[in-house]
């Protein structure tokens, strides 16, 4: 049996995540998006829905395009919320809305994966450390800057574990062989 973090044993989806997706360092500027939005739209739940729900989501979501997302209108908005397959916040809805515009706002300076990956000087920070953290002074930084240029639900905590997701912080356990 593989001795990976702890967290990923509960499940065999969990498992799939952990050693296929989390913490493995991500550039793709699309892919990126999509993680945050996931990140944000498990605010409150646990990962395993939003990775039940996943692929509803990126459907509903059109497949995470930010240049269709930003023109979402009351109508779709009022369509996301009848679809019992994903998330039903309209709060995070509103979010995602948002969200693409300032991703947009982002890209026209900029690539996004050059905006996140400059907080830890382009290369993975290796957490050595058997402390639940949930937060820290980059994360404060990029959330924070995030918010100036119109990100919404993109509090420390979230954007902590967006940046162990997208392997900007590698908090894999330390006997886990991913680490």
């Amino acid at each position: 049996m593989l001795n990976r973090c702890v967290w990923a044993n509960s499940s065999e989806l969990l498992k799939k995540y952990h050693d296929e997706e989390w913490g493995n360092p991500l550039y793709d500027d699309n892919k990126l998006f999509e993680m945050l939005i996931l990140e944000i739209m498990s605010c409150g739940l646990s990962w395993e829905i939003i990775l039940k729900k996943r692929k509803y989501i990126r459907t509903a979501f059109d497949y995470f395009c930010p240049e269709t997302i930003s023109n979402y209108e009351q109508e779709k908005i009022d369509n996301l919320m009848k679809d019992h397959k994903i998330v039903r916040n309209k709060q995070k809805i509103i979010a995602t809305i948002q969200n693409a515009k300032a991703y947009l706002l982002i890209r026209e300076k900029q690539t996004f994966s050059d905006f996140l990956w400059k907080y830890v000087n382009y290369y993975p920070v290796s957490n050595n450390t058997s402390t639940l953290i949930t937060r820290n002074e980059i994360s404060d930084k990029l959330s924070n800057d995030l918010k100036k240029v119109g990100f919404k639900f993109v509090g420390s905590i979230i954007i902590y574990s967006f940046m162990q997701a997208i392997g900007m912080i590698n908090d894999h356990d330390n006997n886990c062989p991913f680490k």
